[in-house]
């Protein structure tokens, strides 16, 4: 996948031959330095001083010739992690069902063991945060993906409920690092004109991965049983531990500060908490409701692959909306973006509220995916920006609210869910993305006036 730097399709390698770390590029018309360095100097020799691994702004070898991945290889990198995290989280939904038939479960139950899973998922993020501030982004992803790959095995082999509930919830804690550190990653390299685009592809690798997770988690439940699934994703999760090992670290300055110094300055700052109040509601309305789409399929009579098939509309809504996504970046404002995505969220919920079928649960997941691919993308950017010099805590605050917020969701309807009344659910959630859908394009409108 290409990468955009302002509006040039460019290979890093080829842009920058030849030209050393002291030197500007001329991008997209304008000077700017270059957005990797690294750590050997331009005869191939290291230099000293680098704390957090390969380094890279130009990543240049003697010769003149880029060195190591591209910048589209690490983007690759990147949204392989973020589909593998992504796959994992939303594979949980369709086997709801079939996990309470094999334990002797009842569907409360078991969605409480996803809830646990979306607790870990936010409680982790701002951990894991403060961590990548200080042993660096890559090293982070690597320790928690061989964790994921870990609780994975465990997973598949649970013999209850109980042991299930403490893997997922570990699966869920390790997995918490690799979105906010893709984020992250972006952010400290991408500038904030630029940033959305970058963005949008790892939101269009994420889309592909609830996709991929909603339709074959289903599948393959009913072909060779749900234990496939995590086993599947824990050997995921290894394979990512090894292959980021290419991955090198962006330029950073070291944090050696208080972690909680940081999360005071982050709270401290009044657009940052706007923003985590919103992705909370967000993360409540979107993805905890989202749990019951497929098993509201299933309280059709239909089996956990169809169940499957259709919840991965939002996934494939999501990719094809992320494109438009793409497109419209720098043509629409954000506080636009957030008008029609919010617009897209309540839409999508009142299509399933009027009445329950198989077609209307599938548009409700079309829609929706479009309300993911412009709300949430843009809660993304601004996150990044309110406070660039704690990037990382605020990152990791701003996806901890967010699955905080869905765990909150799943639970509070997981009563009308478990007794099949899922028209009510679906109303709520359409009544509760009103007001957030206005309260976040006017607070998104403000914001730009008062920044500028």
């Amino acid at each position: 996948m290409d990468v955009l730097v302002g509006e040039v399709d460019v290979d890093i390698e080829d842009t920058l031959s030849g030209i050393g770390p002291g030197d500007k590029t001329p991008v997209g018309g304008a000077l700017r330095r270059p957005a990797w360095r690294d750590s050997r100097g331009p005869a191939g020799t290291r230099r000293g001083g680098e704390a957090h691994g390969r380094t890279v702004t130009a990543d240049i070898d003697g010769d003149g010739v880029g060195a190591g991945a591209g910048q589209r290889g690490r983007l690759r990198l990147l949204q392989a992690s973020a589909l593998t995290s992504t796959v994992d989280r939303f594979a949980l939904a369709p086997l709801l069902v079939l996990i309470g038939l094999d334990l002797g479960a009842s569907l409360a139950a078991v969605a409480a063991v996803a809830s646990g899973y979306f607790l870990a998922y936010g409680l982790m993020q701002p951990v894991w945060g403060m961590i990548s501030d200080r042993i660096g982004r890559v090293r982070v992803m690597r320790l928690s993906l061989l964790g994921a790959a870990l609780a994975g095995v465990g997973s598949a082999l649970a013999p209850n409920l109980a042991v299930l509930g403490v893997t997922r919830v570990v699966a869920g804690g390790c997995f918490a690092a690799i979105i906010p550190a893709t984020l992250v990653y972006v952010g400290d390299v991408w500038p904030p004109a630029e940033r959305q685009r970058p963005l949008s592809d790892l939101l269009t690798a994420s889309s592909l991965g609830i996709a991929v997770a909603t339709a074959g988690a289903g599948l393959l439940a009913d072909l060779v049983g749900w234990r496939t699934v995590p086993a599947l994703t824990g050997l995921a999760g290894a394979a990512l531990w090894v292959a980021l090992a290419r991955l090198p670290e962006p330029d950073r300055e070291p944090v050696t500060g208080s972690p909680a110094r940081s999360v005071r300055r982050v709270l401290s700052t009044r657009w940052a908490l706007v923003v985590f109040g919103l992705v909370f509601v967000e993360g409540a309305v979107v993805l905890g409701v989202l749990t019951y789409l497929p098993a509201a399929v299933q309280g059709l009579g239909y089996t956990a692959a169809v169940a499957g098939l259709v919840g991965a509309a939002f996934g494939v809504g999501a990719l094809i909306w992320s494109r438009v996504v793409r497109l419209l970046v720098g043509r629409l404002s954000p506080a636009g973006m957030v008008a029609v995505g919010g617009g897209l969220l309540v839409l999508g919920w009142l299509v399933p509220a009027v009445a329950v079928t198989v077609v209307t649960v599938a548009v409700a997941g079309l829609v929706i995916g479009g309300a993911w691919a412009f709300l949430h993308t843009t809660l993304q950017s601004w996150a990044t920006e309110v406070v660039p010099g704690e990037r990382a805590t605020s990152v990791a605050l701003f996806a901890a609210l967010l699955f905080l917020g869905s765990s909150a969701g799943t639970a509070a309807v997981g009563g009308p869910a478990e007794a099949g009344s899922f028209g009510p659910v679906f109303a709520i959630a359409a009544a509760i993305a009103l007001p957030l859908a206005v309260a976040a394009a006017l607070a998104r409108r403000r914001y730009a006036r008062t920044s500028r």
